[in-house]
């Protein structure tokens, strides 16, 4: 029976559709010619809240038709689950040029005779790396001017329907629903879609995509570049395939297409910093058996016969050097000459992506005519909710209109509240580091005596070391924790800015971009600063060990140095997080998308509605590219500040990267609702914020090659210490350690068992041995060492610091071929111009006042030769 009502609904909407002579995958209204610019969708349920709902859409609707734009509802009974309203938006040429005008769009006057680029010798080379043209260029090069309605035959109308993009529409679109107003509630005037679509009047609001991503629609007039988009550019198998950047900015605005463009150019210079690193792992390998350090350790008769003071109190035992021969042997792959060489290469590096991406972004504003646009124009613009809570008003000095305002005791109190609340969260991540450094701390014992207990283990000993081990479970809790307080602290920074209420989109996204890099910047790094520039440095010596808390004894680094356990520390917060994020950017929508349509996939084409299929994707969000922004810079810390230590780091980043195109191009084109259109001329204070990290980079870099590395000190015994000719380093490992006599050890130290009854142990420090006058002081080797290492942060910062600034210098900002062609541009941009107003000007001196017009034309005259003499 259940099965024939279906039957019977099948029908009856089949009937309907026929009627139209029109499939429903459509993105026109019924009459086959108004394109749909937007959709909102609402839900009629019966609860005490309708009638207020009801109220709200009627005016609502009722102003956006009095506002110029056409409305079609599809009734509930049309949708697939019987349960939906659809609304479909329609801006009329009237409506388009008005707001073309208030929003100063740019629009073709003529298309560009200037002459393109030089064909570069290697295209054939690069030629299986292209696109086809039409895909890469899908319109013509046009000048360009800011459209007015007195000056419409200035401009290429060719086709009415057809001169504003898609992209361009919904942007109108969007900019007269976040504006229109739906009533007063509460003596407040209360206006624009977000509200309703956060009080349940509207479910939804999105344009449309022009067509299903796996196939072509069926539409004539359909452009199909959501299709075009999935076949060149949205599948992993085009991984090596060059983006369709202006195809992207053609369907989904200027801002998501600058993204693509920064990720593809960071992608790109990723490749030479993946090639240096790769090679210097790879020295580090083959050199791993011409290690003196190594080898020294793991020799029975020198590693074998050095008895080292117990890492723990009480619990630990005395234990033999050679027990850590192979983590010694594999921390000589990151820890060599090599490293030196790509920490100075990472800080050239890092000046030469900046300074490059700044060329790239001049180009590209060129290309896509954002030469001379005004953040005024979109960004600036006083965001609806601000216009909402503010309800007092004072007048703008420039404009001398009358604006609201908030006043400043308000924003006193609000920024207090934010602040108090920010510092609250960074005190909680430094709580939940210190809680891990606790947690290492204490079981480090544990561990120590279970693998000297356990006959299991003990094929592994040499591999896990009990310092291994605790440093490897420490990351994973340590990446647990940082995923939580992630989680946590998103939701809390939206609602401190939202509570901060910023005048503009441009300061919203900017006090956002703080919190949220200031929070994550010490959630994902401090771990990381804490294995680089306190494990170990801290930890006193047999008999005066320093304690946290007076209870837990500070960690010691292994006896090859703490560069491995920083490394392992960055490789799993590094690959967890990037492993983590695309499960979160791809399986999530999916699942969601999937779970939402497996009904619908059951039904024929033409009775589910491309309103409908979009309606169940999910929603691109006003802080989607934030969020995608955050990430990649994120991993741009982890590349760039503690580099020194895992040269591979830029090759996984690489690898990341390239399947980080692919995922959020797949996901932004086939599981995401297409998303309003908006401007963007560069990638705002991410830019700042990439400058700032480049910096801090030289310093960590230093630092860590000084500090955390064993260089510094093989470097002083080579030149200053050795006593073999024949070979050097050989006695480094004896010199480097200090001697301590066990009868001194004080009780609370003193290992239970001693079976062997060892006198004296040794641990890693420049002091003097029990025997000496300054017994257990430190050795004028310790400051020789000391000295050479701050002599080396002064040398490296200042030699990486002098290079950097001059190549910043060398390279210019903006390419010599884009100046010339920017004034080449306005040259003749002004010359159409003005050609078109002295046009004007003839026609009327031919029909109106003589007198008033001829003064008129000689000054058109006029200004026409200073522009040609400019």
């Amino acid at each position: 029976q259940q099965s024939g009502r279906r039957y019977n609904l099948f029908l009856k909407r089949r009937l309907r559709i026929d009627k139209r002579h029109q499939s429903k995958d459509s993105i026109f209204f019924r009459d086959g010619v108004r394109r749909i610019d937007f959709v909102l969708s609402y839900v009629d349920d019966l609860n005490k809240e309708w009638e207020k709902k009801l109220e709200r859409r009627k005016e609502f609707e009722s102003n956006l038709q009095k506002a110029g734009l056409e409305l079609e509802t599809e009734d509930k009974k049309e949708s697939e689950d019987g349960k939906i309203y659809f609304v479909k938006i329609h801006a009329p040429w009237e409506v388009l040029i008005t707001y073309a005008e208030v929003l100063n769009i740019k629009v073709p006057i003529k298309e560009n005779d200037i002459p393109s680029m030089v064909e570069n010798p290697l295209d054939c080379m690069l030629a299986p790396l292209r696109l086809p043209e039409k895909v890469m260029h899908p319109e013509p090069d046009y000048f360009t001017a800011p459209f007015s309605k007195e000056k419409q035959e200035l401009y290429l109308i060719n086709d009415k329907s057809t001169f504003f993009s898609p992209s361009m529409r919904n942007r109108i679109v969007n900019y007269i629903l976040t504006r229109c107003p739906y009533g007063t509630e509460e003596g407040k005037k209360k206006f624009g879609i977000k509200r309703l679509l956060n009080n349940g009047t509207y479910s939804a609001a999105y344009p449309l995509h022009d067509c299903q991503y796996w196939k072509k629609a069926n539409d004539p007039n359909c452009d199909n570049e959501r299709y075009t988009l999935y076949m060149e550019w949205a599948r992993f198998l085009r991984f090596y395939k060059e983006q369709p950047l202006d195809l992207i900015r053609k369907y989904y605005g200027e801002k998501i297409g600058i993204y693509f463009a920064w990720l593809g150019f960071y992608t790109e210079m990723l490749f030479l910093a993946a090639v240096i690193g790769l090679i210097c792992f790879l020295y580090g390998l083959f050199t791993m058996d011409e290690n003196m350090s190594s080898k020294e350790i793991c020799d029975p008769e020198i590693g074998g016969e050095i008895i080292m003071c117990p890492l723990c109190d009480r619990e630990c035992e005395y234990w033999r050097l050679n027990t850590t021969c192979v983590s010694s042997e594999y921390s000589h792959l990151f820890d060599n000459v090599a490293t030196l060489f790509f920490a100075i290469f990472m800080g050239i590096w890092v000046t030469l992506f900046l300074e490059f991406w700044k060329r790239r972004q001049a180009r590209l504003k060129y290309e896509w005519d954002l030469v001379d646009f005004e953040e005024e124009q979109q960004q600036l613009q006083l965001r609806p909710e601000y216009e909402a809570k503010c309800t007092q008003k004072k007048k703008n000095p420039v404009t001398q209109e009358m604006e609201p305002y908030l006043p400043i005791t308000s924003q006193a109190v609000r920024f207090c509240i934010s602040g108090t609340t920010v510092l609250f969260w960074v005190s909680l991540i430094i709580a939940s580091m210190i809680a891990v450094i606790v947690y290492r701390l204490a079981v480090y014992a544990a561990f120590a005596s279970l693998m000297e207990n356990t006959q299991t283990l003990q094929p592994i000993s040499g591999l896990l070391t009990p310092q291994l081990a605790t440093s490897v479970t420490a990351s994973c809790l340590n990446f647990v924790i940082i995923m939580i307080l992630n989680f946590l602290y998103e939701r809390i920074a939206i609602w401190i800015t939202d509570m901060e209420i910023p005048r503009t989109h441009m300061e919203y996204e900017n006090r956002l971009t703080m919190k949220m890099f200031l929070f994550q910047f010490v959630n994902y790094y401090s771990s990381c600063f804490y294995v680089a520039f306190f494990k170990g440095k801290f930890v006193g010596y047999p008999g005066a060990y320093t304690y946290m808390f007076n209870r837990w004894r500070n960690e010691e680094c292994d006896p090859a140095g703490c560069l491995i356990e920083l490394t392992t520390q960055l490789t799993i917060v590094m690959a967890g997080k990037q492993i983590w994020g695309n499960i979160q950017e791809a399986i999530v929508p999916w699942i969601c998308n999937w779970w939402g349509r497996r009904k619908a996939r059951n039904n024929p084409e033409n009775l589910y509605s491309r309103w409908e299929q979009d309606h169940d994707l999910q929603t691109f969000g006003a802080l989607g590219l934030f969020y995608e922004y955050l990430e990649m810079v994120i991993q741009f810390g982890f590349i760039t500040l503690f580099v020194a230590s895992f040269p591979l780091a830029p090759l996984l980043a690489l690898m990341n990267n390239i399947l980080e195109i692919r995922v959020d191009s797949w996901k932004l084109t086939t599981q995401y609702r297409r998303p309003v259109a908006a401007k963007a001329h560069s990638i705002g204070v991410w830019q700042e914020i990439l400058n700032g990290m480049a910096i801090l980079s030289v310093v960590t870099n230093a630092f860590i090659v000084a500090f955390t590395s064993d260089m510094i000190p093989r470097l002083v015994y080579y030149y200053a210490y050795s006593e073999s000719e024949d070979s050097p380093m050989s006695g480094y490992i004896n010199n480097s350690l200090s001697v301590f006599q066990v009868s001194d050890f004080p009780e609370r130290n003193k290992p239970k068992l001693n079976p062997e009854n060892f006198v004296i142990c040794r641990y890693r420090d420049y002091r003097y041995p029990p025997d000496h006058e300054r017994r257990y002081l430190h050795t004028m080797q310790f400051w020789h060492i000391l000295a050479a290492k701050l002599a080396f942060i002064i040398i490296m910062e200042h030699v990486v610091f002098i290079v950097k600034f001059f190549v910043a210098w060398m390279i210019p900002d903006v390419p010599a071929d884009v100046k010339a062609k920017i004034k080449r541009e306005k040259y003749l941009t002004q010359k159409i111009l003005h050609e078109y107003e002295l046009e004007k000007l003839k026609e009327r001196l031919c029909q109106g006042d003589k007198r008033a017009t001829e003064k008129e034309f000689i000054a058109t005259e006029g200004r026409m030769e200073l522009s040609r003499a400019m």
